[in-house]
C-alpha cells in the first residue's frame, strides 16, 4: 500500500525496512525524502518533458502551450531540487499539430517505458552516468487551476487554441457568455475580419467564432453548462442571439515561469512533476 505521507518517519522507516537498492518513480505527486534518494543506485524519476524546459508539475500541458514542436521524456536521478537532478537518459518526441495533453500524454508513457526498459540494466551494472542539467533553458511549471482554462479574447487566437488542446482533459478551456458559461473542447484559428473587435462571439460561416487580438477562434466543438457536446454550428443554431455579443477578458498568471533558480520545491510542498 502507498503511504499517505511518503516523508512521515514510519512511511520511511517501511520502505527503508524492504532493502530497496533502487527507486523509480512516475507519476508521483509526493516530495521525496532524502533518505530515499541516498539509496545505493538513487531514486530515478520519468519527467514527461526535455529537463531542464518545463521542470515541475504540468509539463505536458505547458509544452502544447508553448507552441514546442517537440518535447519526449527525461529519465533523471532525483536530488533535493524541483526535477533538477542530472539527467541518465531522454527520449524526444515530436507534437503533432492537433495533440492535446490526453493524445500527448499517452505517447509520452509508452516512450517512458521503453526508455526505462532499455537503460534500466546498464544504469544497474554501473555502465551510464548522470549528467548534470544545463541552468540554461530552464523553466518551471505550477499545478494548473480551473481558472487557467478561461480564454482571454486579447491574446492572439494561435495561443487560444493552443490552449484548448493543452488543458485538456483538465481544467478544460472555456468563455463566460450572455448564455452562461461555454466548454471549449475544439477550436481552430482563422483570419481575422477588418471590423472584428477582441471579445467580439461573430459568424463564421453558419457557426461561431471568437474575435481575438489577432486571429479569429472558430468553436469547432463545444459544450454549454449541464448540456452536451455539439458541433459549434449546432450551438449557434440554437442561440442566434450570441452573435455581436462580447465575452470578458482575463488575465490568469502564468502557468509557466523561468526556471533557472535552484529548482528546489516551493515551502507550501506542491508535489513535483513526473509522467502524468
Amino acid at each position: 500500500m502507498a503511504p499517505a505521507r511518503l516523508r512521515s518517519p514510519d512511511a520511511i522507516a517501511a520502505v527503508l525496512a524492504l532493502g530497496p537498492e533502487l527507486a523509480v518513480l512516475a507519476d508521483y505527486g509526493q516530495i521525496v525524502p532524502p533518505p530515499l534518494l541516498e539509496l545505493p543506485f538513487g531514486a530515478l524519476n520519468l519527467h514527461p518533458s526535455l529537463l531542464p524546459r518545463h521542470r515541475g508539475a504540468a509539463p505536458v500541458a505547458a509544452a502544447i502551450l508553448a507552441g514546442d514542436r517537440e518535447t519526449g521524456v527525461t529519465l533523471f536521478r532525483m536530488d533535493a531540487g524541483l526535477d533538477s537532478g542530472p539527467i541518465v537518459a531522454r527520449r524526444v518526441v515530436p507534437i503533432a499539430p492537433d495533440d492535446t495533453a490526453a493524445t500527448l500524454e499517452a505517447r509520452l508513457a509508452l516512450v517512458a517505458a521503453d526508455l526505462l526498459g532499455d537503460v534500466l540494466a546498464a544504469w544497474l551494472r554501473g555502465e551510464m552516468a548522470a549528467v548534470p542539467q544545463p541552468s540554461a533553458g530552464a523553466t518551471l511549471t505550477r499545478p494548473l487551476r480551473r481558472d487557467d482554462g478561461r480564454l482571454d479574447p486579447f491574446r492572439p487566437a494561435a495561443e487560444l487554441e493552443r490552449q484548448v488542446r493543452a488543458f485538456q482533459p483538465w481544467p478544460g478551456a472555456f468563455l463566460e457568455t450572455a448564455a452562461g458559461r461555454l466548454i471549449v473542447h475544439a477550436a481552430r484559428v482563422e483570419p481575422s475580419e477588418p471590423d472584428d473587435e477582441p471579445g467580439r462571439l461573430v459568424a463564421s460561416g453558419d457557426g461561431l467564432a471568437l474575435a481575438t487580438s489577432a486571429g479569429r477562434l472558430r468553436l469547432e466543438r463545444v459544450q454549454p453548462a449541464g448540456g452536451r457536446v455539439m458541433g459549434g454550428a449546432e450551438y449557434r443554431r440554437g442561440r442566434p442571439r450570441l452573435v455581436g455579443t462580447t465575452v470578458p477578458a482575463s488575465r490568469p498568471e502564468p502557468a509557466v515561469r523561468d526556471g533557472s533558480s535552484d529548482g528546489r520545491p516551493p515551502a507550501d510542498g506542491s508535489p513535483e512533476g513526473s509522467l502524468r
